[in-house]
């Protein structure tokens, strides 16, 4: 396979915001593509990731990410957050 075509890959997250967020889709090629175009028909923020992607691909549909990459997971939900316009609501403040 040539570096110059990769075979392209998706993943989709879900965070409830209390709990490590998990894998709700996963997939390469023609999986990757419905992915990316359900996302985008449902206005859901894309992060364009390929080593991240690599390193969630390894994980089962419902697994929560590993600790190692919570960092990394909260820069991407903070990045949906922001292009989306939306606030995080703190559930610590009444």
């Amino acid at each position: 396979m040539s570096s110059d075509n990769p075979i392209l890959q998706a993943i989709a997250l879900e965070y409830d915001g209390e709990n490590a967020p998990i894998v709700t889709a996963s997939g390469q090629g023609d999986i990757a593509e419905e992915i990316i175009r359900i996302a985008k028909e449902n206005n859901i923020p894309l992060r364009e990731d390929s080593l991240l992607t690599e390193l969630l691909a390894d994980l089962e549909l419902g697994e929560e990410i590993p600790p190692t990459l919570y960092r990394v997971i909260a820069e991407v939900i903070a990045y949906a957050y922001l292009v989306s316009g939306k606030v995080p609501v703190n559930k610590g403040e009444n």
